[in-house]
C-alpha cells in the first residue's frame, strides 16, 4: 500500500513537472526572428527564464536601465517615488532616428492634444502607452513588460523596424512597486521546493491585505483621476507630457478565467465618440488572431465595462485616446502553476506569454491603423465634437471646503480653468441638488470651467450631474460627479458665460494667516476650515489644552462655527512666553488661519470660556484591521488620519482584539466588514467591548460594521435597521421567483445600489457633524438605513421628501426605502457612545464631502 501511494505521488508530481516543462516549450517569445546579440535578454540578465520565478521591483528596473545603457532605441525616465521609497519609471522606445528627434515628437503630440484645430496628423508617429502591474498581486504583467521591451529594442526583423519607425512606445513596467514586492516577498516566503498546483496550499493563499494595493491599501487602478497617491500623481504628470493615442492596461483575474480581450461590455461612457467601440474591437481582433494561432483561449464583450473614468482603461479614453484593458487568468492564487477547474495546468510562463503577445499585438495594430487612430484622437479632443448642451460649470469660491483642492486637481490634468474678475448673473444655471434652473448670482473669484476646450471629454464626464446609464448592472460605481463627491457649491449652465475672466495658471493655496499676534486672552481656529483637524492634531502634539465650541459665537461681525478650537492663554499659562510663536508656526504648518482675541466676551453666542465649550484631549485610537475588515476602508481611514490629518492611530489586528487591554484606548474604529464580527470575536470579547463603551469609550462602526452594531444584526445596541413589513400568512409568490436563469444577474442586479449619491440632511449642531453644511451627498452602496428614534441622535438622514437620489442608479423601491432613514447617528451607551456611519465617508479619498464626520467622531466626540 505504501509503495502504491509513493508511486501515485511520483506520477502526480512528474505530470505536473512535465506540464511546467511543456509550457516553456510551447509558449516561446518569437524565437523565429533574429535579435541583436549585443542586447541582453531578460533571461540572461536575471539568470532564469521569464516565467520560472517572480521578479523583484529592483530587478525589473535594473533590466530596463541595462537596456537603456545598451541601446539608443530606449531611454528610461523616473517619474516618481512610492511611499516605501521605490522608484517609478517609464521607458520610451522608438527607432534611433525618432529617438534623435524625440523631444520634437513629444511636444508635437502634446500640441495636437492641446490645439487640434491647428495641428496636422501627417508624418508623425503614433504614441502607444503600455501599463503593467497596477495591482501588485497580478504579477505576470511586469515579467511580460521586460520581454516586450526586449523584443522592441533587440528585434532585427523588418516588422519590428517598421513598428519603431511609425510609433513611440512607452512602457510603464510596474505602476505599483510597493504592492508588487509585498506579493513577491510573501510568495517566495511561502513557496515550496516541489511545484504545487493545489489552490488550498499556502503558496496560493495570500494573506491580508494582499499585494493588490499600495502602501495605504488603496487600489491604484481607481486613482487615475483623483491623484491621491504619489504613484498616480507622477504617472499622470508624465502622461500629460505625452498624451498617447493608444493605451493598454494589463491585469490578471481569477485563474479559472480565460484571457479577456477587448471590447468590453456595457455600460459605456456615452460621452466618447461612437467610433471608440470600433477601435476597441479592432485591437481585440488583432490579439485574437495571434491567440488563435497559439491555441490560447479567450473571451470578449461579456465582462468589464469602462464606465468609471478612474481606471487605467478609461482615463486614456476621456483624454481622447483609445483606453483598453487586458485580463489574464492567474492573479495571486496562480503562483508559478495552478490547476484550473477543468483540469488544465495554467503556468506563470503562459500568463507571461499571453500578456507579451498582447503587448506586441497592440503595437502592431496601432502602427497598422496609425492614420485612423491619429484622426480619431484629433477629432476626440476637438471642442467641436463634444456632446450635450452644457456650456460651463461654475464653482463658487470657497477657501474653507474642497474647492481649491479640486481646482488644483483639474490643473494637474491640464484642464483650462477661468476665474471671474467681476460679479455676474448667469441665466440657465442648474442646481446639482435638484436640477432646477434659475438665474444665479456669482461673484468675482468664482471658477468657470468651460466645455469649449480640448479636455471636454474629461470635464463633462467628471462634472455631469447624471451620466447616461445604458445598463445599471456595472462593475464599479454609478456616479463620481465632482461637485457631489466634494460637496461643493456649484452649478452648470447651458448659456455662454459672458463675465470677464482670467486664466488660472498656478495651483491655489489655502489661506494661512496669524491674526492679532500677541493676543492676551485666547487664540481661535474656525472648525469649518479645510485643515482644522490637522491644526488640532498639532496643538495636541505641542502639548496645549484645547477646547471645542459647542455653539457658534460672533465677534466683530464674524461668526465662528460649532467645533471651533479655542486655546485659552489662561489654561495654558505655563506656555505664555512661547504661545504666540507656537500659534504662528501652527498657522504655517497646518495651513490654517489662527486668530488672536484680547477678550473672552463675545458679541453674540457663547463666550470663549463658556461651559458650552468642551475640553478635547488627545485620544488613543485603535483602528481594527485584518479579516473580516475591508482593507480598502481600513486603508482610507488610515490615510485620512495619517496623511491628511497627521494624527497617529494604532492599527490593531482583529485576531489580537481579545489579548489587548481595551482600557488603553479611548476610541475604537471599525472599518467596513463582511458578514459581521460574531464569527471573529467571542461572546466574551463582545461583552468586554460593551463594558468598554459603557465606561466611556467611543465605538465607531462604518459601513457593514455599523450595520452589525444594530439590534437586528448583533444586538450590540437597541438601534434598529429599517425592515419592510411582511404581510402575515401571505402565500403570494414574488414574480421574480420565476426569473429565467439567463436573466437572473440582470434582474437581481437592478435591486442593488451600485455606488450612488443620495441627498443627505445634516444636523450640524451635533458634534459628529461640526464644520459641515446642512446638506451633503452621501455615497450609498447598500440598502441599509437606521430607523430614527428619540433615544438615538439622528445626525444625517436621507431626504424625506421629493427625489432622494441625486446621481447614479437606484430602483424606485430602494429610493422609497431610503427616504427619511438615518445613515449617521450617535447612540449613548452608559458613559460612552456608539457612532453609526453606514455610508463610507471618505470613499477612495475623493468622495470626501462627509469625511469630517469620522474626524469629528475620533477627535471631538470623546470630549462631548
Amino acid at each position: 500500500m505504501k509503495q502504491t501511494v509513493t508511486i501515485l505521488a511520483f506520477l502526480l508530481t512528474s505530470t505536473f513537472a512535465f506540464a511546467q516543462q511543456d509550457a516553456f516549450e510551447r509558449f516561446q517569445f518569437h524565437p523565429d526572428i533574429s535579435y541583436d546579440t549585443d542586447i541582453t535578454s531578460p533571461a540572461e540578465y536575471l539568470g532564469y527564464e521569464i516565467g520560472e520565478e517572480f521578479t523583484f521591483h529592483h530587478q525589473v528596473m535594473g533590466y530596463f536601465e541595462n537596456l537603456d545603457e545598451e541601446s539608443d532605441k530606449i531611454t528610461f525616465h523616473k517619474y516618481g517615488t512610492t511611499y516605501e521609497g521605490r522608484v517609478l519609471n517609464y521607458a520610451v522606445i522608438s527607432s534611433e532616428e525618432n529617438m534623435d528627434n524625440i523631444e520634437s515628437i513629444r511636444s508635437g503630440n502634446v500640441e495636437l492634444a492641446n490645439n487640434p484645430e491647428d495641428s496636422s496628423i501627417e508624418d508623425r508617429p503614433i504614441v502607444v502607452w503600455l501599463s503593467y502591474n497596477v495591482h501588485g498581486n497580478e504579477p505576470s504583467s511586469s515579467e511580460a513588460a521586460m520581454q516586450a521591451a526586449y523584443r522592441l529594442v533587440a528585434g532585427n526583423d523588418s516588422e519590428t523596424e517598421n513598428w519603431l519607425e511609425n510609433a513611440v512606445v512607452i512602457i510603464d513596467p510596474m505602476i505599483n512597486p510597493d504592492g508588487r514586492d509585498r506579493y513577491v516577498y510573501w510568495y517566495k516566503s511561502a513557496r515550496a521546493n516541489i511545484l504545487n498546483k493545489n489552490t488550498d496550499d499556502l503558496e496560493h493563499d495570500e494573506i491580508w491585505p494582499g499585494g493588490r494595493t499600495n502602501h495605504y491599501w488603496f487600489d491604484l487602478n481607481r486613482d487615475w483621476v483623483w491623484l491621491v497617491h504619489p504613484e498616480s500623481q507622477g504617472r499622470i504628470a508624465a502622461y500629460q507630457q505625452w498624451m498617447p493615442q493608444v493605451h493598454m492596461d494589463f491585469h490578471e483575474q481569477g485563474y479559472n478565467n480565460n484571457y479577456f480581450a477587448m471590447p468590453g461590455t456595457t455600460p459605456r461612457n456615452l460621452e466618447l465618440p461612437a467610433e471608440y467601440d470600433k477601435w476597441a474591437d479592432e485591437f481585440g481582433r488583432g490579439l485574437i488572431e495571434e491567440f488563435d494561432k497559439a491555441n490560447v483561449n479567450y473571451a470578449t464583450r461579456e465582462a468589464f465595462d469602462f464606465f468609471y473614468p478612474g481606471y487605467g482603461s478609461s482615463y486614456p479614453s476621456v483624454m481622447g485616446g483609445i483606453g483598453m484593458l487586458a485580463e489574464q487568468g492567474g492573479h495571486s492564487s496562480g503562483g508559478r502553476a495552478v490547476e484550473t477547474d477543468d483540469g488544465y495546468i495554467l503556468t506563470l510562463r503562459q500568463r507571461v506569454f499571453d500578456h507579451y503577445t498582447n503587448s506586441i499585438a497592440v503595437v502592431s495594430t496601432s502602427v497598422e491603423n496609425k492614420e485612423g487612430l491619429l484622426g480619431y484622437f484629433k477629432n476626440s479632443v476637438s471642442p467641436s465634437s463634444q456632446k450635450g448642451n452644457t456650456k460651463a460649470y461654475v464653482l463658487k469660491n470657497n477657501s474653507n471646503d474642497y474647492t481649491y483642492q479640486v481646482v488644483n486637481l483639474l490643473l494637474k490634468h491640464n484642464v483650462q480653468i477661468e476665474r471671474a474678475t467681476e460679479d455676474f448673473n448667469q441665466r440657465n444655471s442648474y442646481s446639482y441638488w435638484d436640477g432646477s434652473s434659475s438665474t444665479q448670482n456669482f461673484e468675482a473669484g468664482d471658477f468657470i470651467i468651460k466645455t469649449d476646450q480640448p479636455k471636454h471629454l474629461f470635464v463633462n464626464t467628471l462634472f455631469r450631474n447624471q451620466m447616461e446609464i445604458e445598463d445599471s448592472v456595472m462593475y464599479d460605481m454609478a456616479t463620481w460627479s465632482i461637485p457631489l463627491a466634494y460637496n461643493l457649491d456649484a452649478a452648470w449652465t447651458t448659456s455662454n458665460v459672458g463675465a470677464s475672466t482670467e486664466i488660472v495658471t498656478e495651483e491655489l493655496s489655502y489661506p494661512m494667516a496669524f491674526e492679532n499676534q500677541g493676543a492676551q486672552y485666547a487664540y481661535v481656529i474656525d472648525w469649518k476650515q479645510r485643515h482644522a483637524p490637522k491644526a488640532l492634531a498639532k496643538l495636541w502634539d505641542m502639548g496645549y489644552n484645547v477646547r471645542s465650541a459647542g455653539r457658534t459665537f460672533t465677534y466683530e461681525g464674524t461668526t465662528y462655527t460649532e467645533g471651533s478650537l479655542i486655546v485659552l492663554i489662561g489654561r495654558n499659562y505655563e506656555k505664555r512666553s512661547q504661545i504666540h510663536y507656537d500659534m504662528s508656526q501652527l498657522a504655517e504648518e497646518a495651513n490654517v488661519v489662527v486668530e488672536g482675541f484680547d477678550t473672552g466676551r463675545m458679541d453674540e453666542g457663547m463666550d470663549l470660556a463658556s461651559s458650552d465649550s468642551e475640553p478635547v484631549q488627545k485620544p488613543n485610537v485603535a483602528l481594527m484591521v485584518d479579516s473580516p475588515f475591508s482593507s480598502y476602508t481600513a486603508g482610507q481611514l488610515w490615510f485620512l488620519f495619517d496623511q491628511w490629518t497627521e494624527f497617529g492611530i494604532n492599527r490593531i489586528r482583529a485576531g489580537s482584539f481579545g489579548a489587548g487591554d481595551l482600557n488603553e484606548y479611548d476610541v475604537i474604529l471599525l472599518p467596513g466588514s463582511w458578514g459581521g464580527l460574531s464569527g471573529v470575536w467571542s461572546d466574551s470579547d463582545i461583552d468586554a467591548l460593551k463594558s468598554w463603551v459603557r465606561n466611556g469609550g467611543v465605538l465607531i462602526g462604518t459601513e457593514g460594521s455599523g450595520s452589525w452594531l444594530t439590534k437586528d444584526r448583533s444586538g450590540f445596541t437597541g438601534v434598529e435597521l429599517y425592515q419592510e413589513e411582511e404581510e402575515e400568512d401571505s402565500t403570494e409568490v414574488d414574480e421574480k421567483a420565476y426569473t429565467k436563469y439567463a436573466d437572473r444577474e440582470d434582474v437581481f442586479g437592478l435591486e442593488r445600489i451600485p455606488g450612488s449619491a443620495f441627498k443627505g440632511v445634516i444636523d450640524n449642531t451635533n458634534p459628529l457633524a461640526f464644520g459641515l453644511p446642512e446638506t451633503l451627498y452621501s455615497l450609498k452602496f447598500g440598502d441599509d438605513g437606521l430607523v430614527p428614534t428619540t433615544s438615538m441622535q439622528t445626525v444625517g438622514y436621507y431626504a424625506k421628501e421629493g427625489e432622494v437620489l441625486a446621481s447614479g442608479y437606484a430602483s424606485e423601491e430602494n429610493k422609497e426605502k431610503a427616504k427619511g432613514k438615518a445613515f449617521a447617528a450617535v447612540q449613548n451607551m452608559g458613559s460612552g457612545k456608539v457612532v453609526f456611519l453606514l455610508d463610507n465617508t471618505q470613499y477612495r479619498m475623493f468622495w470626501v464631502g462627509p469625511s469630517r464626520m469620522v474626524q469629528n467622531a475620533v477627535m471631538l466626540l470623546p470630549g462631548f
